[in-house]
């Protein structure tokens, strides 16, 4: 079976492409580098990260995107010959503007060095790239309107004004006529086009609703590239608004006509819970499912009927994905391939990699847009542990280093080993639970003493509910009250359609004298809890 979701936790937007037997995902990673995850299958349930293509300065800086801006809607695509990948690097988040450079980079193999970009064009975001039969190609994207009401005939919105078709080439970049071709529903919010061609008609596919809970998958075709395209008769090949079932949220997708003769479409989705308030929050963000569909009189349909995905699919081979386990990391070395870091090209500022540890060199805040060392893994199960042992000495409490639960830095608990006032050597414990647009610090619990040498932290995660531990020799002592878990996700804060990101798990140090203060984490444990 394949089991939704076949990428858990932050794996929002996939892009899915079929290259002969081999299947890929490319999901967005926002302000987190190196930029784009790219996955590989060969039966559609087990998957694998392969790639993250963007990994140079070159291809992506990100120093001072605000959060939630950075990578957004990544297209995979290949011509016959090479990958192409399609993104955007949005520099402004809020207000009227949305400053959104679009670039396209290919690459022969999906694990290649990717080529310096073409820089494209800046009027929208969620950018895809079409090759035609006749070897042609062709850029969409949705067009951002920052005056008010829109000319696109899509009241819902007045921002989203619609979705631009222009012809492009690595030689002439974009040339010929430009047109909006097509404007969406009144579900509205028209995003994420992609193209198809099948039997004659061009299909294309979008996103509408927005990210939430009204999320859904649309379909419009046309006999002609440049339309007019008429929307698919139910509207929708998939929503899950209204619905009670465990999957949530979901839209954002692409097309892909297996080689078993099977048809499969990729989507965005949330696996809510209920918060402390009683309110749904989605505590592994927005990942990646895969559901069948089929065709039906020219238009594409669930597999099972209806608009809502399902928990569990048949998988073309009868393949079974293996139960998720612990993952141990004695860190030294390479850094294991699920860790991500905030923004810059440079690691070497914030981090270096000694044969027996992992060392990260304390620098901004956990506010900074700019050089935060800040090293973390993806939340994937709704409970799960983690673990990690650090050495650091501090001469400040301007000092700081341990281990974090982390969605952006207005949402955030930190277990920090510091030097505090009158204390010494001391474990703090930082919060930040959601305030904007001021990063609002609380402290939870008082300070405890340490003892010299390294200190074990651990948090335990159960849904709304989060308990940090710490170890210095003995058996682990509970640190603090129980937190709330609910904070780290896309409905915590300001709410859903201002966090795009996911829950992170992993570690963290500051030095905010300006002195770069190192720690040394030797290790980082990850155990996924009951689901």
């Amino acid at each position: 079976m394949i089991r939704n979701p076949v990428l858990p936790g932050f794996n929002p937007d996939p892009s899915f492409l079929r290259v002969g037997e081999d299947y890929y995902i490319a999901t967005s990673t926002f302000e987190w580098y190196p930029g784009v995850c790219i996955y590989h299958s060969r039966d559609l349930v087990n998957w694998a990260l392969v790639a993250r293509p963007l990994n140079r300065a070159a291809l992506l800086d990100m120093r001072g995107n605000p959060d939630s801006c950075g990578i957004w809607a990544p297209c995979l695509s290949h011509d016959g010959d090479k990958f192409w990948l399609v993104y955007t690097d949005v520099k402004r988040l809020d207000g009227a503007f949305k400053d959104a450079p679009n670039y396209i980079t290919c690459c022969e193999t999906i694990d290649g060095q990717w080529s310096d970009p073409w820089y494209v064009n800046s009027s929208g975001f969620d950018p895809s790239l079409f090759h035609d039969d006749d070897g042609r190609k062709w850029f969409v994207n949705m067009q951002w309107n920052h005056r008010g009401p829109g000319t696109g005939g899509n009241p819902a919105h007045a921002s989203f004004d619609g979705i631009l078709l222009q012809e492009w080439s690595p030689d002439r970049g974009l040339f010929g006529p430009v047109k909006n071709i097509y404007d969406g529903t009144e579900r509205g919010l028209t995003e994420a086009p992609h193209l198809f061609k099948r039997e004659g008609y061009y299909y294309l596919t979008t996103a509408e609703g927005g990210t939430g809970y009204n999320h859904a998958v649309t379909l419009a075709r046309s006999r002609d590239i440049w339309g007019p395209y008429e929307t698919h008769p139910d509207l929708h090949v998939m929503c899950a608004e209204s619905s009670t079932g465990p999957i949530q949220r979901t839209g954002h997708g692409q097309y892909v006509e297996t080689h078993w003769g099977t048809y499969y479409h990729s989507f965005l989705m949330g696996r809510p819970r209920l918060g402390p308030d009683g309110k749904p929050f989605c505590a592994t963000g927005r990942e990646t499912g895969l559901e069948e569909v089929v065709w039906r009189d020219g238009w594409l349909y669930l597999a099972a009927g209806g608009l809502v995905a399902r928990a569990e699919v048949p998988s073309p081979t009868g393949a079974e994905a293996p139960e998720r386990g612990a993952v141990h990391r004695r860190l030294g070395g390479p850094l294991p391939p699920e860790f991500q870091w905030l923004r810059t090209p440079e690691t070497a500022r914030i981090f270096r990699e000694d044969a027996d540890a992992l060392v990260l060199i304390g620098r901004e805040s956990v506010g900074s847009w700019f050089e935060q060392a800040l090293v973390a893994r993806r939340q994937e199960d709704p409970a799960y542990s983690a673990e990690t042992e650090v050495d650091f000495l501090s001469t400040t409490y301007q000092q700081g280093a341990g281990l974090i639960t982390y969605y952006n830095r207005h949402k955030f608990h930190a277990a920090l080993v510091t030097d505090e006032p009158g204390m010494g050597r001391a474990l703090v414990l930082m919060s930040c639970p959601g305030d904007w647009p001021e990063q609002r610090l609380s402290w939870p619990a008082k300070p405890v003493a340490l003892a010299d040498g390294s200190v074990e932290l651990r948090v335990e995660v159960d849904g709304a509910t989060q308990q940090f531990w710490v170890r210095q020799g003995g058996d682990w002592e509970r640190f603090g009250p129980a937190l709330d878990a609910s904070v780290i996700s896309d409905e915590g804060g300001r709410g859903e359609h201002a966090s795009f990101t996911g829950a992170f798990v992993g570690m963290v140090a500051f030095d905010i004298t300006g002195q770069g203060k190192e720690a040394r984490f030797t290790r980082f444990d990850y155990m996924p809890g009951p689901a």
